[in-house]
């Protein structure tokens, strides 16, 4: 591996990293040469996610926290430098959906992921919320907590978990599209504050790849056939792609690269469909 791509001697944080692509990016990081706190509500999944670091011979941190609370993303920042004294990488992946209408009609058609019970129903001020705060907010709030460690230093790389629906709007979709879509320019941004100060920060804007979540969906023939057909390459994208390309924009290798998203969706935003 060319050395400019190793993270040997860095220290990342990650949200969200508990399971599917956070975790992902997480054990890449490591594979890599970074030692990683990891972030998430769910304890028992950060626990395993430190383990496995662990067990690729880096040192991890598990921290439990809600990232839509800034309290608590304080506290996992501060507890990351005291244990790593610096954190050279910040991957903000957290992330939520609630797939529903603004405005419910008898007869409306449901043709994308079912995966929310009561989806016909209108999307509620309290979900509008809860999307927003956990996909867009949180990323404030960390770049908030990060932001004065890094700006002093004048070194760093932050990277924002996007997504293609940011630049793509299916039905039922609108608080995701809405938070996505918010992320990248957030992304854009902050890069243009921080330039000067020599901190990269960058998205990736996946679209479907095989997680947890997408399980259950590819189960279903037909919803599958209807995923498929939507992606130009026919597949759905592996965790451990996305990660690779987390890894890039983590690296040295990426020191001239700064306030872009990249995505890895198998060409359908090319194709300009979506779910």
């Amino acid at each position: 591996m060319f050395k400019e791509y190793s993270l040997e001697g860095k220290v990342a944080l990650v949200t969200g990293a508990g399971r599917g692509i956070g975790k992902a990016i997480a054990l890449t990081f490591a594979e890599a040469g970074a030692e990683v706190a990891v972030v998430a509500r769910t304890v028992e999944q950060i626990e395993r996610t430190a383990s496995e670091i662990r067990q690729l011979g880096q040192k991890a941190l598990a921290i439990p926290a809600d990232v839509t609370k800034r309290e608590q993303v304080n506290r996992a920042v501060e507890q990351t430098l005291s244990h790593f004294g610096r954190i050279d990488i910040l991957v903000n992946n957290a992330g939520t959906a609630v797939l529903k209408p603004v405005v419910f009609v008898p007869g409306m058609k449901f043709t994308g992921w079912q995966v929310a019970d009561g989806w016909d129903t209108p999307l509620s001020e309290e979900e509008w919320h809860l999307v927003l705060d956990t996909n867009l907010t949180s990323a404030f709030l960390f770049a908030q907590a990060v932001g004065p460690h890094m700006l002093k230093r004048r070194k760093g790389k932050v990277i924002n978990i996007s997504s293609n629906s940011a630049d793509l709007a299916p039905p039922y979709f609108s608080a995701y599209c809405v938070s996505k879509a918010g992320l990248s320019m957030f992304t854009r941004c902050l890069a243009t504050e921080w330039a000067p100060y020599n901190v990269c920060v960058n998205a990736i804007g996946p679209g479907d790849i095989r997680t947890e979540l997408t399980e259950p969906v590819l189960a279903d023939p037909e919803m599958k056939k209807f995923m498929l057909e939507a992606i130009p390459l026919g597949r759905l994208g592996e965790t451990r792609e996305v990660a690779l390309l987390a890894v890039y924009l983590a690296s040295d290798a990426s020191d001239y690269v700064t306030g872009q998203t990249f995505y890895i969706d198998g060409g359908q935003l090319a194709r300009g469909s979506g779910v």
